[in-house]
């Protein structure tokens, strides 16, 4: 039955979806690496396909930016489309210097100033770490591709422009190793509703040097990171 946000009828998403922020990317990966394509949405224009790579049924579809978003497409993707594995793929700041413009970061945990978890009703603050298959993959498949990665904790933050600009030195200084907006939310989606999700992110900007890729550049380190979560998908 098709949700607010997902037109698609039951059978037509994949159990395993990648999840990009920009619709338009979802849309270039179907385009160039799946075959006998369909497209199961584009309500509010938040593309999303199926199809087939190297015979596996893979779907993607774009999340858009924040977790409010990407807890609505989560949460209806597995509650009433049944999909088990979700790849969210994507880019991210660095607040560690060893971590560098173009690496890989894949997220062991999500960290966040956000208040996602009250939901849950917890006595305490609950981690959200990815499902332990889906990331001993990863890792495995970004040595094999020769890929500069990291493995650990990224913070998943509901501010892009922080009016503390110093503020992400707190999450240094404890060892966090890139900024992003939608890991946190996913992770938790996931574990609740009994699914497995893992976040991979490629490094767009340095928040200590300044440093920042561009529109073109973006698009060809996120070949790298897509590789991997084609490659490692169930």
């Amino acid at each position: 039955m098709p949700t607010p946000h997902i037109e698609a009828k039951v059978g037509e998403i994949a159990e395993t979806i990648l999840l990009p922020g920009d619709p338009l990317r979802a849309k270039a990966i179907a385009d160039h690496y799946l075959s006998e394509v369909t497209q199961f949405n584009d309500v509010r224009n938040m593309l999303g396909y199926t199809g087939y790579y190297n015979g596996k049924r893979i779907s993607v579809m774009g999340t858009g930016m924040g977790m409010p978003s990407m807890a609505i497409y989560s949460y209806e993707l597995i509650q009433v489309y049944g999909v088990k594995n979700l790849i969210r793929i994507g880019t991210a700041g660095a607040i560690q210097p060893h971590v560098r413009i173009r690496d890989i970061v894949i997220a062991q945990a999500a960290s966040t100033d956000s208040n996602y978890a009250k939901q849950f009703g917890l006595e305490g603050v609950i981690a959200a770490v990815s499902y332990f298959q889906l990331l001993q993959k990863s890792v495995q498949e970004a040595a094999v591709l020769g890929l500069k990665y990291h493995v650990g904790n990224m913070l998943s933050s509901d501010i892009f422009y922080h009016y503390d600009k110093e503020n992400w030195k707190k999450w240094q200084k404890i060892g966090v190793l890139c900024i992003e907006m939608e890991a946190y939310a996913l992770l938790l989606n996931a574990a609740y509703l009994g699914a497995s999700a893992l976040t991979i992110a490629t490094i767009s900007d340095s928040l200590i040097t300044g440093e920042k890729l561009s529109h073109e550049e973006r698009q060809n380190s996120f070949l790298d990171v897509m590789k991997i979560a084609l490659a490692i998908a169930p």
